[in-house]
């Protein structure tokens, strides 16, 4: 079920952190207290269909044993939708559709940047190996800061 309100988010817990991208698709969990968050793999669209994408999430959630998934949003500045965002909220629909693991989302602007930022000078290689998953990490600590402030 995809959830409108982080107010209704679960509050403990491990949760997956995932930032969806047509390439690569970054993916990180954090502990069940919030406090550290961890980058996996990215997950290759090139080697994997969009079926197998929301497999592949799924059996992440189950084996680290999440009570919540968060994806981040893609929003343009103007904080209006693209054709991006649908692809987002459509890949969210298949993936609702073969869990009970609640979903939400939170807005991703400038997570990428951010991640980029915080791992500093790297080579190229590293950059598109590790940034996807990296900047799943930056909107899952966003996503425990939300928690954190409703609580």
């Amino acid at each position: 079920m995809i959830l409108g309100d982080f107010k209704v988010f679960p509050r403990t817990g491990r949760l997956i952190g995932i930032d969806w991208g047509a390439r690569r698709t970054g993916v990180a969990v954090s502990c069940a207290d919030g406090m550290i968050v961890s980058a996996r793999p990215a997950i290759s669209m090139s080697k994997y269909s969009h079926q197998e994408l929301v497999a592949q999430i799924v059996q992440i959630a189950k084996d680290e044993k999440v009570s919540g998934i968060v994806i981040g949003l893609p929003l343009r500045t103007d904080e209006t939708e693209s054709e991006t965002t649908k692809m987002v909220r459509d890949f969210a629909d298949v993936l609702a559709r073969v869990t009970d693991i609640p979903i939400i989302f939170i807005d991703e602007t400038l997570s990428s940047a951010t991640a980029q930022e915080q791992m500093g000078r790297v080579r190229p290689r590293d950059i598109k190996e590790k940034l996807d998953s990296n900047a799943a990490c930056v909107i899952l600590e966003n996503a425990i800061a939300v928690i954190k402030r409703n609580n």
